[in-house]
Protein backbone atom coordinates (compact mmCIF):
# COMPACT_ATOMS: atom_id res chain seq x y z
CA UNK A 1 0.00 0.00 0.00
CA UNK A 2 0.98 3.53 -0.56
CA UNK A 3 -0.43 6.93 0.96
CA UNK A 4 0.08 10.39 0.48
CA UNK A 5 -0.77 10.74 3.86
CA UNK A 6 -4.56 11.21 3.59
CA UNK A 7 -5.50 9.11 0.72
CA UNK A 8 -4.50 5.79 -0.92
CA UNK A 9 -2.05 6.31 -3.97
CA UNK A 10 -1.27 2.65 -4.58
CA UNK A 11 -1.84 -1.04 -4.05
CA UNK A 12 -0.14 -3.66 -5.68
CA UNK A 13 0.18 -7.55 -5.32
CA UNK A 14 3.63 -8.57 -4.37
CA UNK A 15 5.55 -8.58 -7.85
CA UNK A 16 2.80 -6.73 -9.81
CA UNK A 17 3.80 -5.74 -12.96
CA UNK A 18 4.14 -1.64 -12.24
CA UNK A 19 4.98 -2.38 -8.79
CA UNK A 20 4.82 0.54 -6.40
CA UNK A 21 5.00 3.07 -9.96
CA UNK A 22 3.50 5.77 -8.33
CA UNK A 23 5.09 5.79 -5.25
CA UNK A 24 6.84 9.02 -4.51
CA UNK A 25 9.92 9.90 -2.26
CA UNK A 26 10.88 9.34 0.55
CA UNK A 27 9.00 6.45 1.67
CA UNK A 28 7.93 6.34 5.24
CA UNK A 29 6.99 3.35 7.01
CA UNK A 30 3.79 3.27 9.23
CA UNK A 31 0.33 3.00 10.13
CA UNK A 32 -2.29 5.73 9.11
CA UNK A 33 -6.05 5.51 9.24
CA UNK A 34 -6.35 4.94 4.83
CA UNK A 35 -4.43 2.27 5.40
CA UNK A 36 -6.57 0.80 8.40
CA UNK A 37 -9.66 1.36 6.11
CA UNK A 38 -8.11 -0.53 3.50
CA UNK A 39 -7.29 -2.92 5.34
CA UNK A 40 -10.37 -3.23 6.42
CA UNK A 41 -11.65 -3.14 2.80
CA UNK A 42 -9.36 -5.82 1.88
CA UNK A 43 -10.41 -8.45 4.70
CA UNK A 44 -14.38 -7.99 3.73
CA UNK A 45 -13.20 -8.20 0.36
CA UNK A 46 -11.65 -10.91 0.26
CA UNK A 47 -14.39 -12.98 2.43
CA UNK A 48 -16.40 -12.76 -1.24
CA UNK A 49 -17.94 -10.10 -0.13
CA UNK A 50 -18.59 -6.62 -1.70
CA UNK A 51 -17.29 -3.89 0.38
CA UNK A 52 -19.79 -0.95 1.02
CA UNK A 53 -17.08 1.46 1.19
CA UNK A 54 -14.21 3.04 -0.68
CA UNK A 55 -11.26 4.24 1.28
CA UNK A 56 -9.93 7.58 -0.21
CA UNK A 57 -8.33 7.69 -3.36
CA UNK A 58 -5.81 9.98 -4.75
CA UNK A 59 -5.11 9.52 -8.54
CA UNK A 60 -2.44 11.08 -10.32
CA UNK A 61 -2.28 10.76 -13.90
CA UNK A 62 -3.44 12.10 -17.15
CA UNK A 63 -7.21 12.78 -17.67
CA UNK A 64 -7.77 10.06 -19.95
CA UNK A 65 -6.15 7.52 -17.47
CA UNK A 66 -8.15 8.94 -14.80
CA UNK A 67 -11.25 8.97 -16.91
CA UNK A 68 -10.39 5.19 -17.18
CA UNK A 69 -10.40 4.24 -13.99
CA UNK A 70 -13.20 6.17 -12.62
CA UNK A 71 -15.29 4.00 -15.34
CA UNK A 72 -13.50 0.81 -13.77
CA UNK A 73 -14.62 1.69 -10.11
CA UNK A 74 -18.35 1.89 -11.74
CA UNK A 75 -18.41 -1.64 -12.59
CA UNK A 76 -20.32 -4.15 -10.07
CA UNK A 77 -18.55 -6.29 -7.75
CA UNK A 78 -19.08 -10.23 -9.40
CA UNK A 79 -19.65 -8.22 -13.14
CA UNK A 80 -17.12 -7.60 -15.98
CA UNK A 81 -17.31 -5.19 -18.95
CA UNK A 82 -15.39 -5.12 -21.81
CA UNK A 83 -12.48 -3.06 -23.12
CA UNK A 84 -14.52 -1.73 -25.51
CA UNK A 85 -17.34 -0.89 -23.27
CA UNK A 86 -14.55 1.32 -21.30
CA UNK A 87 -13.71 2.76 -24.50
CA UNK A 88 -17.10 4.12 -25.54
CA UNK A 89 -18.10 5.02 -22.24
CA UNK A 90 -14.95 7.51 -21.77
CA UNK A 91 -15.98 8.63 -25.53
CA UNK A 92 -19.41 9.49 -24.28
CA UNK A 93 -17.91 11.40 -21.28
CA UNK A 94 -15.52 13.29 -24.12
CA UNK A 95 -18.22 14.20 -26.12
CA UNK A 96 -17.88 11.58 -29.50
CA UNK A 97 -15.00 10.47 -30.89
CA UNK A 98 -13.99 7.20 -30.94
CA UNK A 99 -11.31 5.93 -28.22
CA UNK A 100 -9.09 3.06 -29.17
CA UNK A 101 -9.63 -0.46 -26.79
CA UNK A 102 -5.58 -0.14 -26.64
CA UNK A 103 -5.21 2.60 -25.30
CA UNK A 104 -8.27 1.96 -22.70
CA UNK A 105 -5.83 -1.29 -22.04
CA UNK A 106 -2.75 0.44 -21.27
CA UNK A 107 -5.04 2.61 -18.74
CA UNK A 108 -6.18 -0.36 -17.10
CA UNK A 109 -3.21 -1.49 -17.02
CA UNK A 110 -1.29 0.73 -14.79
CA UNK A 111 -4.15 1.22 -12.17
CA UNK A 112 -2.49 1.91 -9.30
CA UNK A 113 -4.94 0.57 -7.31
CA UNK A 114 -5.74 -2.82 -7.52
CA UNK A 115 -9.02 -4.97 -6.53
CA UNK A 116 -10.24 -1.41 -5.69
CA UNK A 117 -10.04 0.11 -8.60
CA UNK A 118 -11.08 -3.01 -9.88
CA UNK A 119 -9.04 -3.53 -13.14
CA UNK A 120 -9.74 -7.63 -13.22
CA UNK A 121 -13.53 -7.25 -13.92
CA UNK A 122 -12.25 -5.86 -17.36
CA UNK A 123 -12.02 -8.34 -20.28
CA UNK A 124 -11.85 -8.77 -23.92
CA UNK A 125 -14.32 -8.57 -26.60
CA UNK A 126 -15.95 -12.12 -26.38
CA UNK A 127 -15.17 -11.68 -22.34
CA UNK A 128 -12.03 -13.47 -22.65
CA UNK A 129 -9.78 -13.23 -19.71
CA UNK A 130 -7.18 -10.97 -21.44
CA UNK A 131 -4.42 -8.98 -19.51
CA UNK A 132 -3.91 -8.43 -16.07
CA UNK A 133 -1.02 -6.85 -14.20
CA UNK A 134 -1.02 -9.05 -11.34
CA UNK A 135 -1.50 -12.26 -13.48
CA UNK A 136 -3.87 -14.21 -15.50
CA UNK A 137 -4.64 -16.67 -12.97
CA UNK A 138 -4.86 -14.65 -10.15
CA UNK A 139 -7.39 -12.43 -12.76
CA UNK A 140 -9.31 -15.93 -13.27
CA UNK A 141 -9.60 -16.52 -9.09
CA UNK A 142 -10.68 -13.15 -8.21
CA UNK A 143 -13.30 -13.30 -10.58
CA UNK A 144 -14.75 -16.65 -10.00
CA UNK A 145 -14.47 -15.25 -5.72
CA UNK A 146 -16.89 -12.59 -7.23
CA UNK A 147 -19.07 -15.06 -8.47
CA UNK A 148 -18.94 -13.74 -11.74
CA UNK A 149 -18.13 -16.26 -15.09
CA UNK A 150 -15.16 -16.34 -17.22
CA UNK A 151 -14.95 -17.33 -20.49
CA UNK A 152 -12.32 -20.87 -19.21
CA UNK A 153 -15.60 -21.73 -17.10
CA UNK A 154 -17.05 -22.07 -20.28
CA UNK A 155 -14.80 -24.34 -21.94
Amino acid sequence: MASDGEALTGLWFDGQKYFGSMISQPVKEGCIPVFDETIQWLKIYFSGREPDFTPALCLHATPFRERVWQILLTIPFGQTMTYGEVAERVAYQQGGGAKSSQAVGSAVGHNPISLIIPCHRVVGAQGQLTGYAGGLGRKEWLLKMEGGNTMEEER
